[in-house]
């Protein structure tokens, strides 16, 4: 009976071997987490089932049940932490850092910005900006592309003041000329933004990004859009002849080309900006005891002054470049083509600066601003002023930042930035002189609009160097206490 017993006890062993490995065979897919979790349950079980000193097959090291227990149970840990590193609680949270990826394509983008930029001011030296009359944003994506597409865009153009006052002896090749131009323009900006957007909705739908950052990118997404409805509220300035007076020359304006300028440049900084700081803050997280001795030397008393003089000359820089905006919606640099002097002197006549034609009030109470933004004269003597403010200020910047106590607190990084700034407003300056004094060719008044941005660029990441990013410092020393607690 015993023998008969022992028996029956060997023959359900064999089968549920059997039946197991059966039904391991008839798996779909092994690596389906669902099939998985319910095979590794199974295999559990019968693992515990079998692991009894009356089963001396299932209790061995090689039983087969229970090797293929461990091998799902290992298999799902893997996938559920190795294979897939952002597990179910991780996927319903952001990351606490930003990859390097996201820098690089936020430098790239600022890039792009900086190009369409330079392109933009010789679409506007060309005079093609008011050859597209209507704002397509989808499908003016493609130019015309039969001959009678053409003459009808022509036609339109043909309505507009600058054809009937400036060019109205133009033909239909050269007016193709000025409108793969602005369509070149006007593309560009559109794959910015697509290029911009796309990626921030990836990058946000993913938790690739901080929530921090994941704000900044919709920000900058918005700015993006702004800046296309602030172009073609400029284009649409242009496009009719009451700027100051019926029958007056037909240009966009400068109030427009200026906010149009404005948030080109904001966006651009913004992108720089934010690029650098997450290069900053992974190379911090690299060598946290590093990066804890530059920021504790950044915080010195004697770069106080020094990170404040950085910032004014931030502001005054981009006043300048408004400035700059405003010289070019006036066309105010083709007139006084002279340095220093403003014909027969350092300043026009007094009554010209001051013109009552700027005036829109009996009682003259808009005299003083209007001639500030509206009269060439005084828009141009307010530049060369700003210019030369600029220059002299980031001399005296260079100065003191040789002085014997902040020479010594400064850090290599930021000793080069504020070097490299005299450079770019020597070459500014140079390059603002000759495209007066050759009374603004193309060349050099693009050239001299890339300077404008090289120069913010230069004192952004000079200040941005100065600065002591307080959410990467926490995050330093989280990293620091981190390591200081684990057993040596």
């Amino acid at each position: 009976m015993a023998f008969f017993q022992l028996g029956l006890r060997r023959a359900a062993v064999q089968l549920a071997r059997s039946s197991l490995i059966c039904q391991c065979a008839r798996q779909p897919n092994l690596e389906s987490p669902s099939n998985l979790v319910e095979l590794a349950k199974f295999a559990t079980a019968a693992q515990r089932s079998y692991s009894t000193p009356t089963t001396p097959l299932a209790s061995s090291p090689d039983s087969p049940i229970a090797s293929l227990a461990r091998k799902i149970s290992s298999r799902d840990a893997l996938n559920a932490n190795t294979a897939n590193p952002q597990s179910s609680s991780s996927k319903k949270s952001f990351p606490k850092s930003n990859p390097k990826s996201v820098a690089y394509w936020l430098l790239g983008s600022a890039a792009s910005v900086f190009g369409i930029v330079v392109f933009g001011g010789l679409t506007r030296l060309t005079e093609s900006g008011l050859s597209i009359t209507e704002w397509r944003p989808v499908t003016g994506s493609l130019p015309p592309l039969s001959e009678a597409d053409w003459e009808s865009e022509f036609e339109k153009y043909r309505a507009s003041p600058e054809y009937k006052l400036i060019n109205p002896h133009m033909d239909l090749a050269e007016f193709k000329k000025i409108y793969f131009m602005e369509w070149t323009h006007r593309l560009w900006g559109r794959f910015i933004g697509l290029t911009f957007v796309l990626p921030t909705i990836y990058f946000i739908a993913r938790r690739r990004v901080t929530p921090r950052m994941a704000v900044t990118l919709v920000g900058i997404s918005a700015l993006i859009g702004f800046q296309g409805l602030i172009g073609w509220w400029m284009v649409k300035s242009g496009l009719k002849d009451d700027l100051f007076e019926p029958g007056s020359h037909p240009r966009v304006s400068q109030y427009r080309l200026a906010a149009h300028l404005a948030a080109a440049f904001v966006c651009y900084s913004w992108m720089l900006l934010t690029g650098l700081s997450i290069l900053r803050t992974n190379r911090a997280l690299k060598d946290p005891k590093a990066a804890a001795q530059h920021f504790a030397k950044l915080q010195s008393p004697a770069l106080k002054v020094l990170r404040g003089s950085v910032a004014a000359l931030t502001v005054l820089i981009f006043t300048t470049v408004l400035s700059g905006a405003l010289v070019a919606g006036l066309d105010a640099g083709l007139i006084y083509n002279e340095f220093p002097k403003m014909g027969t002197g350092y300043t026009p006549p007094r009554a010209e600066l001051f013109d009552k034609f700027y005036s829109r009030k009996e009682d003259g109470s808009d005299l003083w601003w209007r001639n500030a933004l509206e009269n060439p004269s005084l828009v141009q003597l307010d530049h060369r002023i700003l210019a030369m403010t600029t220059f002299t200020a980031v001399l005296a910047l260079f100065a003191y930042s040789r002085t014997g106590r902040v020479k010594s607190a400064m850090p290599k990084n930021v000793r080069k930035g504020v070097t490299g700034l005299v450079h770019l407003v020597t070459l500014q300056l140079t390059l603002g002189l000759c495209t007066l004094l050759y009374m603004v060719p193309i060349s050099l008044a693009a050239a001299h609009q890339a300077g404008a941005l090289a120069l913010l660029t230069g004192v952004l990441v000079a200040g941005q160097r100065l600065r002591v990013p307080k959410s990467t410092l926490a995050q330093v020393q989280k990293k620091l206490l981190q390591a200081a607690k684990q057993p040596k």
